[in-house]
C-alpha cells in the first residue's frame, strides 16, 4: 500500500474495535447465498479459475447467530475472493470517481443478509475509502480478515499459540519444497486435497483458528507463496499484541529461560515488547542470528569464521 492507501487502511483498522462491537446494520434473514446467486468461495484469480468451494465455507452458511470475530472473518474471506475473482465489481467498488453512498449502496444489495452485519459494515466503510489502487482495497480487506481471527484468539486466551504456529508452520514449508508444490498454486492437488492435506499434517496438532488462517492461505493465496502469507498473518497478530517480531537463528534450540532472558534483552533496547521466534540452523555453528523488521544482528560462530578468512585472505 502507497499513499493515500496507508491512511484509508489505518482509518479502516482504527474502526475495527467500534464495528465489531456495534453489531453493523441490521441484519435480515439470510439466504445462505452470497452475493447476486454466485457463491463468494472459490480460488481468488490464482490460475485456477474454474475451481469453485461450497458456498459454506464462509459464516453466511451458519446462521444469523455467527457473529463472533471468526465468522466475521470468514465472511470477509468471502467477500475477497468474490472480489478478486469478478474484475468489474472489484474496479466498481474501488473507483474513486464514484460517489461513496452510490458504492456503500451496492455493498448492501450485494451482501445485506448474505454476510454477518459486522463484515457488511467493515466491507462498506472500505469501499467508500480512498485507495490508490483497487488491489490495495482487497489488500485491506485481507488483512481486516485476518485481525478478526487475531481479535477471535485473544478472545479465546490463544493469541500467543495462534501466533507461534503461524510462524513454524511458514517454517516448515518454507523447508519442504515437496510440501511447498503441493500447496502451491501449481500443485497437482484439487482444493479438497489440499485441504485433506492439511488436515492430515495440522488436525489436533494446531489450534483451529491456526487451521483454517493457513488453509485460507494455501486455497487462496492472491499472488504470494504460501510462507510470504504465513509471514504477513504472523506480522498481523503479532501487532495485536503491540510486539515486534525477532526471528532469531540458533545452532541449537534456546531453554525457555533463554528465551525470556533474550526477549526481555530485546524490548529495553527497542522500547517495546518482541516477540522471539526460534529457528534452528546447524550452519551458524554457534551464538545466533537476530532479524527484526529490516534490522539484522549477526553474532554468529559462522560470521566470526568468515570474517578471521576475510582478513587472512586479505
Amino acid at each position: 500500500m502507497h499513499g493515500v492507501s496507508r491512511t484509508s487502511f489505518a482509518e479502516l483498522r482504527d474502526r475495527l474495535p467500534e464495528i465489531m462491537s456495534s453489531g453493523g446494520p441490521a441484519p435480515t434473514a439470510r439466504s445462505g447465498r452470497p452475493a447476486s446467486g454466485r457463491t463468494a468461495s472459490g480460488r481468488a484469480a490464482s490460475g485456477r479459475a474454474g475451481t469453485r468451494t461450497p458456498a459454506s465455507t464462509g459464516a453466511a452458511a451458519t446462521g444469523a447467530a455467527a457473529t463472533g470475530p471468526e465468522a466475521v472473518g470468514e465472511d470477509l474471506f468471502a467477500v475477497l475472493r468474490l472480489l478478486d475473482r469478478e474484475h468489474a465489481l472489484r474496479r466498481a467498488l474501488s473507483d474513486p470517481s464514484k460517489p461513496a453512498d452510490e458504492k456503500g449502496a451496492l455493498v448492501a444489495a450485494l451482501f445485506h443478509g448474505k454476510v454477518t452485519p459486522q463484515a457488511e459494515e467493515l466491507t462498506t466503510a472500505a469501499v467508500r475509502s480512498q485507495w490508490a489502487s483497487s488491489a490495495d482495497m482487497t489488500d485491506a480487506i485481507e488483512q481486516i480478515a485476518v485481525e478478526t481471527f487475531a481479535m477471535a484468539a485473544e478472545a479465546n486466551g490463544q493469541l500467543d499459540e495462534l501466533e507461534d504456529e503461524l510462524f513454524r508452520f511458514s517454517r516448515v514449508v518454507a523447508g519442504e519444497p515437496e510440501l511447498r508444490i503441493a500447496l502451491s498454486v501449481e500443485s497437482v492437488l484439487p482444493d479438497e486435497g489440499q485441504r485433506e492435506l492439511l488436515n492430515a499434517l495440522l488436525g489436533g496438532k494446531v489450534t483451529p483458528l491456526a487451521l483454517r488462517l493457513i488453509t485460507e492461505m494455501s486455497l487462496n493465496p492472491r499472488g504470494r507463496s504460501l510462507p510470504d502469507s504465513l509471514e504477513m498473518c504472523t506480522r498481523i497478530v503479532a501487532r495485536r499484541r503491540e510486539r515486534l517480531i525477532a526471528v532469531v537463528h540458533v545452532a541449537t534450540d534456546l531453554t525457555p529461560a533463554q528465551r525470556r532472558k533474550l526477549a526481555d534483552s530485546l524490548a529495553a533496547n527497542y522500547g517495546h515488547d518482541v516477540y522471539v521466534n526460534v529457528v534452528i540452523d546447524p550452519a551458524i555453528m554457534g551464538g545466533m542470528t537476530i532479524q527484526i523488521g529490516d534490522e539484522l544482528i549477526d553474532a554468529s560462530v559462522a560470521s566470526r569464521l568468515a570474517a578471521v578468512r576475510r582478513r587472512l585472505a586479505g
